[in-house]
């Protein structure tokens, strides 16, 4: 089953056109990495998924019930005023319903009981990244959308927080869109990937043919241009790593 099905999506900012007329889908308990580098669009398309901007053109088909989205800045993304047992109540409040605790949801994203009294401010990166994600995961959706989830994070937190996502993804039968510009940190997540550029995907495929066999030089620049510290990141990401 197809949660997600987009076909022929532009989407314009003034006479700018962010979107060139993609198309792509995302099935049941699949995870999809759309990687580009800044300015390339992949953004565009997650916010115009989630309602944030409009399309110019273009259908998306939603046959999810919900959709949820975590965002690149994890500290900003979440209220400083607000403890972690706040900003998860407040979604409860608003859900009315909801199969799992707070102390479920902690659980599930590897959180103890102890940062619920706790502000942004007072976590680290990767630990609010974390509550952002028990925050989507409240309102029990179908489809995380994770828009550049890591690149704020350190190397060893990023691989933490991939392989989270992958879990939840079995564990939680999610279908998971990832966007990110760095090639390895989709590369031992995703069954497919896009790679997008000014507008347009010029790969896409399966993870291992895209990585494997590229058809486009801009995403031999990309493979070329991956550091060591991030091939470093594919390798931890193949563990089974929980802190």
């Amino acid at each position: 089953m197809q949660m997600l099905e987009v076909t022929g999506l532009r989407v314009r900012y003034g006479a700018m056109e962010a979107v060139k007329g993609v198309s792509f889908s995302l099935g049941r308990g699949e995870t999809l990495g759309i990687v580009g580098e800044s300015g390339s669009g992949k953004s565009t398309i997650a916010k115009t998924l989630i309602g944030l901007e409009k399309p110019f053109s273009g259908t998306i088909v939603c046959n999810a019930k919900s959709v949820q989205m975590v965002f690149q800045d994890a500290v900003g993304s979440l209220n400083p005023r607000m403890t972690v047992r706040q900003t998860l109540d407040e979604v409860f409040k608003v859900k009315k319903a909801s199969k799992r605790s707070v102390k479920e949801l902690l659980d599930i994203v590897g959180l103890s009981q102890a940062v619920l009294e706790q502000y942004p401010r007072e976590m680290s990166g990767g630990q609010c990244q974390r509550v952002s994600i028990a925050r989507a995961l409240a309102c029990e959706p179908d489809v995380l959308i994770a828009d550049e989830p890591v690149s704020a994070l350190d190397v060893s937190v990023q691989a933490r927080i991939l392989n989270l996502l992958r879990d939840l993804r079995h564990e939680l039968d999610l279908s998971i869109l990832l966007i990110a510009h760095d090639l390895a940190v989709v590369k031992n997540v995703c069954d497919r990937v896009c790679v997008m550029q000014r507008g347009l995907f010029v790969d896409a495929g399966s993870a291992a043919e895209v990585f494997e066999n590229p058809q486009s030089d801009y995403t031999k620049h990309l493979l070329a241009a991956v550091p060591d510290v991030a091939r470093a990141l594919a390798q931890r990401t193949k563990k089974n790593i929980h802190s």
